[in-house]
């Protein structure tokens, strides 16, 4: 496989490592923050990198860089069940809304299990490439998958959400 540029690397892939970004911070503003130190980390050793899985190495940066973050967000403002404001169409910001509650019941999770239910179900990763990611092994992110699943599906932010959607699980 022909050496990808930085430039045509992050060109074609800050979209999908915005988006792991902002589910593992759950703001916009840390999330660009986020993409740009694993970026101005990756650029210096670019040329080292395996270029048959530049996104690997950058998305390993990315979650290790999001788990060594000493600083902690502003917890000022709490989030309520209901916005005060009357919705004109119920069904005009239901994506919004889910996308909400999936922050929000992430949010809660510690930063491991956050981590390893990002890269699995957002990413689509292997068990094996989510260990490769965080440096972790399998057997960690089977049982911090399972903490995280089971605290899930006890998520205030998520009730009712699998009647909504006709599943059982």
């Amino acid at each position: 496989m022909p050496a990808i540029g930085f430039e045509e690397f992050v060109a074609a892939r800050s979209p999908a490592l915005l988006r792991t970004a902002w589910l593992l911070t759950g703001d916009d503003g840390l999330a660009q923050d986020l993409v740009q130190t694993a970026l101005a980390k990756a650029w210096p050793r670019w040329d080292t990198v395996r270029h048959d899985d530049p996104e690997g190495y950058v998305r390993a940066i990315l979650a290790n860089t999001y788990a060594t973050w000493w600083r902690r967000r502003w917890r000022g403002e709490a989030p309520t069940a209901t916005p005060p404001e009357q919705q004109v169409e119920p069904d005009a910001y239901a994506a919004a809304d889910l996308r909400e509650s999936v922050r929000l019941a992430l949010a809660v999770l510690p930063r491991g299990q956050r981590a390893v239910v990002v890269l699995r179900h957002f990413d689509d990763l292997t068990e094996a490439q989510t260990a490769a990611a965080l440096g972790i092994s399998v057997g960690t992110v089977k049982s911090q998958h399972a903490r995280a699943m089971a605290a899930l599906r006890t998520s205030p932010h998520l009730e009712g959400l699998h009647a909504s959607r006709g599943g059982s699980r």
